[in-house]
């Protein structure tokens, strides 16, 4: 309501129209200025909002969630080692649930590698699900999430099967998805999703190969915007793969997907093989054309050639 009204909002209409108390819109007035929100106050006028933060907070992103359950119970952490940590630990909590941080000191990507999340430039968050499918679907949420982040950025984003999402040859955003299961059923998956969003730049070991929305548009994004907009996506194409399968969202993820048609160059079965990227099957594994036949491939490291340098 502050940030839609063009001046001074009277603390009678905000008791009048979320029917709550004066008392209790001064409590919550109190708290968004504990949040780093300047707000004045005037006599007689009521409120006005002069200052946001570039802060992730629960309003900021709960104002704009449309979801059923993603997000709709948050865990906010100033600092963490990584929110796929913070999930697992609290595994218990409802399904939907999502953790997320100003900065992670122990960010990770795939294959272990390390994932940097500087304080203030992006969106890290992970989402705790309790889905009813068998432990070989569990990937399929990596794709579903893919999509999800590709509608969320814009900017021509593409996706780099299977967890990475691309602007361009460059990386805007990881996803790395762990699960906990036994043979027959899923106890929990965390999806981790990391997005560049202001960054201005970076390391020159990873210069060549990251980007953020910023780099790319030249203007800064608010970050619970980008938060709430990530989330809304992700229960979109995450319901539609629960409802369907994978295969529901396989015409969409093809058309997304910057890998096929592209020669690519992959670890599989501990050899090097190269080849040219043909189709993704029915169970999300990238299918290979190689000078020796056919093969499908369902982990392990994918490199594309004129993604990240690969040539």
């Amino acid at each position: 309501m502050l940030k839609s009204a063009e001046n001074y909002l009277s603390g009678e209409e905000i008791s009048r129209e979320l029917n709550i108390t004066r008392a209790a819109v001064w409590k919550h007035i109190k708290r968004l200025k504990s949040d780093g929100y300047i707000i004045k106050s005037a006599t007689n006028r009521g409120y006005r909002l002069v200052f946001e933060p570039d802060k992730v907070t629960e309003d900021g992103i709960k104002s704009g969630l449309t979801t059923d359950f993603i997000g709709r119970k948050l865990f906010l952490y100033d600092e963490t080692d990584t929110t796929n940590n913070r999930a697992k630990h609290n595994c218990a909590e409802p399904d939907g649930s999502v953790f997320i941080a100003e900065t992670q000191t122990g960010g990770k990507g795939s294959h272990g590698r390390g994932w940097a999340s500087p304080r203030g430039a992006g969106v890290w968050l992970t989402v705790l699900l309790k889905p009813d499918i068998s432990p070989s679907e569990a990937s399929s949420v990596t794709l579903a999430a893919g999509l999800g982040v590709c509608r969320a950025v814009g900017l021509g984003a593409q996706i780099k099967w299977p967890n990475d999402v691309v602007i361009g040859s460059k990386k805007v955003c990881g996803i790395l998805t762990e699960m906990s299961a036994e043979i027959d059923m899923v106890n929990y998956v965390v999806c981790g999703i990391g997005v560049n969003v202001n960054n201005e730049g970076f390391d020159s070991e990873i210069a060549h190969r990251a980007t953020s929305m910023y780099i790319e548009s030249g203007q800064k994004y608010e970050r619970n915007k980008v938060a709430a907009q990530l989330l809304n996506y992700f229960e979109y194409y995450y319901k539609r793969f629960l409802d369907g399968g994978l295969i529901s969202l396989l015409d969409e993820y093809k058309k997304n997907c910057v890998t096929l048609g592209k020669d690519v160059s992959v670890i599989f079965k501990k050899e090097t093989v190269t080849g040219k990227a043909i189709d993704i099957d029915e169970n999300g594994a990238l299918v290979v054309e190689t000078a020796n036949g056919v093969i499908h491939v369902t982990s392990g490291e994918v490199s594309v050639r004129g993604i990240y340098g690969y040539v």
